[in-house]
């Protein structure tokens, strides 16, 4: 995964799940012990390595594996993230038990998760909690109030038209610099107001009615709601309209437009930023960035070519949505009725454990991140993964020295950025201070609005300062990690140090194809089509001689086209343009884990462990991790959003490309895996 302007792309650097094999207890494989981290048993041995190498590692295990009813994908990623969930789990439960000091984080935690699993006080409050908020929506009369209720909203966590953040600025890293980008849609993007084949048009009718329903339970007749409904879907299309699409927002030139404010205002005559960012409490500024122009001049042109009164319903409707999970089952089902089961084809609701949890996660995750740390990580595991990311660094700094499209100029500088990486393993060295956060066990939604006051005034007090560096964009309980281009760094959460990505008795193959693939793959962020456009520092500046950047174009054009060709259900394409920047990682990931392999004892050798090559382990390895299911509506829905190409393509698609896959597994021409040398992607 790859964090840019500190805002997490979607999904993790494992998108589609990953595949947990069997294991016993014992030593190391190899050392004549009945420990399997690769299980024969879920491969398909009458599929051939060059025919599908996906379904050969893992065919078995897709027949017989079935999709948990509360889940949309399922893999050993997402079964990693369940037993991490089952772990935090016992820990609220014993904290929401326990009566902890006031204000400590065991205090904090332990009453957040007792007011979120508290259903029968939520059930009691109905909409009440929001009544406030509706309420004042109700009473707007004027374009101008419209404003100040989006402004005071926008400081409650809530944004709705506006989105923004602060981040450092692109250009000069040392700064930290208010942000904003397009918002205001209820659907996950531009395609699905656009796209006229049957399947959009029904998602399009299931979101009208969704919105009718959350209005309906505001209080308005079914007519009314059902008329309104139409109305607001209208504005959002011209919303729409004006934004660009998941691929689009990939390049970061683009998406760099920085404003005078008073300037910005001649763009936007109905929006009038000045008086906006003193009510967001963003004050004394000389310029703001705006990724998307366009969409902001639609937006002011809207503020008074649309009635007054559709203005209204619209923020009555996404207020409502936005905080249906934490108000009662009503509202909640209608959520969950249209945005998991409609349009993600999950069958029943998760546990009320885990949505609580992930809200605890998501407002005071830091909180919750220590006392994870402290119960279920091991300071040696930290060790091992510094050790882990050494190795691949060097092996890394190897390769590029002996590119052969590459000058020695350019040679140099994308060596001194590989140097200044920063490494975070586990946790943070300073944790966030939430000493000023008032929590309560009985009023969820308070406790929700409070933290996410608490985000945004810590959000706000960034600005004038350094920027620090040490800040975390992951809490250590996430089954993740990530590239942060304007950090250069590299991050690696406790709770992905664990099998099948990394085990302390696992042998180097199958760490090096798991984990090292990993940490590969989050290095080549920095030097994929956007990490390749920051420079050591993490400034967005050219560091390229002009024909190495032709060189490097040319050879990323080809990673486009192969990924454009692969399908999913049959006909759907990948968009090798979303999915660029994760198979330039996955592919450089491979391949720089294959080098630092290469060095260690078990690389350099040729033992068999239970039939198979250290060369096969460590691609069998690469392969379970990408190993996992999905429906049919979540697929179709992540083609379009998701920078990550499914699961199978991450397998296979790398892999087609290198050399030592086809020498391990005997891949001749002829095979499907197999691709003429003029047309493999060789890039770092």
């Amino acid at each position: 995964m790859k964090i840019v302007n500190s805002i997490l792309a979607i999904s993790a650097v494992v998108a589609v799940g990953f595949a947990s094999c069997k294991s016993g207890e014992g030593e190391q494989a190899g050392k004549g012990k009945d420990f399997k981290f690769l299980d024969r048993a879920n491969m398909d041995t009458t599929v051939s390595p060059g025919e599908n190498f996906f379904l050969y590692a893992g065919g078995a295990w897709l027949r017989s594996t079935k999709m948990p009813g509360d889940e949309t994908r399922w893999g050993s990623f997402d079964m990693l993230r369940d037993k991490t969930n089952n772990d935090v789990h016992a820990l609220l439960e014993e904290l929401a038990k326990n009566k902890a000091t006031a204000g400590s984080k065991e205090q904090m935690v332990g009453d957040f998760y007792k007011s979120g699993m508290d259903s029968a006080a939520i059930e009691k409050a109905g909409i009440t909690p929001l009544k406030p908020v509706l309420d004042r929506i109700n009473a707007i009369t004027t374009k101008d109030q419209f404003v100040d209720e989006i402004a005071l909203e926008f400081t409650q966590g809530i944004h709705t038209v506006v989105s923004g953040y602060i981040s450092p600025d692109d250009k000069d890293v040392t700064k930290q610099i208010a942000q904003f980008g397009q918002a205001g849609l209820g659907l996950p993007s531009k395609d699905y107001y656009t796209e006229q084949d049957s399947l959009a048009k029904s998602n399009r009718e299931g979101y009208k009615l969704y919105v009718a329903t959350i209005l309906a339970l505001t209080g308005q007749d079914q007519a009314t709601a059902t008329k309104n409904a139409e109305a607001i879907f209208a504005l959002e299309t011209k919303l729409a309209m004006a934004s660009l699409r998941p691929a689009e927002m990939r390049d970061p030139q683009k998406l760099y437009n920085k404003f005078n404010p008073e300037a910005l205002n001649k763009l936007t005559p109905n929006f009038n930023w000045v008086a906006f960012l003193e009510k967001i409490k963003i004050k004394g500024q000389d310029s703001i960035l705006v990724s998307t122009p366009k969409y902001y001049q639609e937006l002011s042109k809207q503020l008074t070519a649309t009635p007054i009164d559709v203005w209204k319903q619209y923020l009555t409707f996404h207020v409502t949505s936005d905080m249906a999970p934490y108000l009662s089952k009503s509202f909640n089902d209608a959520r969950f009725e249209f945005y998991s089961k409609k349009l993600s084809g999950q069958k029943e609701q998760q546990a009320r454990w885990k949505r609580v949890m992930g809200v605890v996660n998501g407002t005071i995750g830091e909180q919750l991140g220590q006392l994870y740390v402290d119960k279920h990580f091991k300071a040696e595991a930290k060790e091992r993964m510094k050790e882990l990311v050494d190795n691949l660094q060097e092996a890394f700094k190897e390769r590029i020295a002996k590119l052969d499209w590459m000058s020695d100029v350019t040679k140099q500088r994308a060596t001194a950025k590989l140097n200044t990486f920063v490494k975070k393993i586990g946790y943070p060295d300073k944790w966030r201070d939430y000493s000023s956060l008032k929590v309560v066990p009985n009023n969820y939604v308070q406790n929700v609005l409070n933290a996410s006051l608490l985000d945004y005034e810590y959000m706000i007090s960034k600005l004038g300062k350094p920027v620090d560096k040490k800040e975390w964009f992951m809490t250590p309980n996430t089954v993740n990690a990530y590239y942060n281009p304007a950090f250069n760094e590299i991050v690696f959460p406790a709770a992905i140090l664990q099998f099948p990505f990394f085990d302390f008795n696992a042998d180097d193959a199958v760490n090096y194809g798991g984990i090292g693939a990993v940490i590969g793959h989050e290095m080549t962020h920095g030097f994929d089509d956007q990490g390749a456009q920051y420079d050591a520092d993490g400034n967005l500046r050219n560091w390229w001689t002009p024909q190495d950047s032709i060189q490097f174009a040319q050879r990323t054009g080809i990673v486009k086209s192969q990924f454009d060709s692969y399908t999913v259900l049959g006909d759907v394409h990948v968009d090798g343009s979303l999915t660029l920047g994760e198979n330039i990682a996955d592919l450089g990931g491979v391949t720089i884990a294959y080098e630092a392999f290469k060095k260690t004892k078990q690389g350099k050798g040729t033992e068999l462990i239970d039939g198979f090559t250290p060369d096969q382990r460590f691609f069998l390895s690469w392969a379970q991790v990408w190993r996992g299911i999905i429906t049919p509506e979540k697929a179709r829905q992540l083609i379009k959003v998701d920078p990550h190409s499914p699961g199978e393509w991450r397998t296979n698609g790398p892999l087609s490309n290198f050399e030592p896959f086809y020498k391990a597994f005997n891949i001749k021409e002829g095979d499907k895996m197999w691709r003429a040398d003029s047309v493999r992607a060789k890039i770092w």
